[in-house]
């Protein structure tokens, strides 16, 4: 009798490293781990040592728009300010993705509120591919291991 891939298995693998059902469905959880594996730290409180930035700003006619910088003293207003904040879940998914942070520094993203939509937009899509790339990853262990697909 052959040992058989199933979706619970998979899903018991994925859970021990962070990815699986239990994560998803706990907020909290998914964003500690998507941050823990991309070494980034989200953070409220201003520091020069931050490597981006998004915060809200105001006009002089009292609109207002949002800054996503990886330099605060040269901001481009065709690049970094946004009219509406909805484009920018995609500007913290990239920098999160592409960081350069490492387990013993990791990267510091300056957020002005750590409890916006487009936050956990974010921080669901990188958790989704995260889960996808570790089930694929998943599913090759269990072969070399002799596990076979269901048919």
């Amino acid at each position: 009798m052959s040992k058989l891939i199933t979706e619970e298995l998979i899903n018991e693998r994925l859970e021990a490293k962070g990815f699986g059902e239990k994560q998803q469905q706990d907020d909290d959880a998914a964003r500690k781990n998507v941050l823990n594996h991309y070494s980034v730290e989200l953070t409220s409180d201003w520091t020069e040592k931050a490597e981006y930035y998004i915060y809200e700003e105001s006009t002089s006619d009292g609109y207002s728009v949002y800054v996503a910088t990886d330099d605060t003293s040269s901001i481009s207003v065709c690049e970094d300010i946004n009219l509406y904040d909805h484009d920018l879940s995609d500007k913290l998914e990239e920098q999160i993705k592409y960081s350069s942070g490492d387990e013993d520094y990791p990267e510091i993203i300056y957020v002005d509120d750590l409890y916006q939509d487009f936050i956990d937009q974010a921080i669901e899509n990188l958790f989704i591919y995260l889960s996808e790339k570790f089930e694929e990853e998943v599913i090759d262990e269990l072969l070399s291991e002799g596990y076979e697909h269901k048919e």
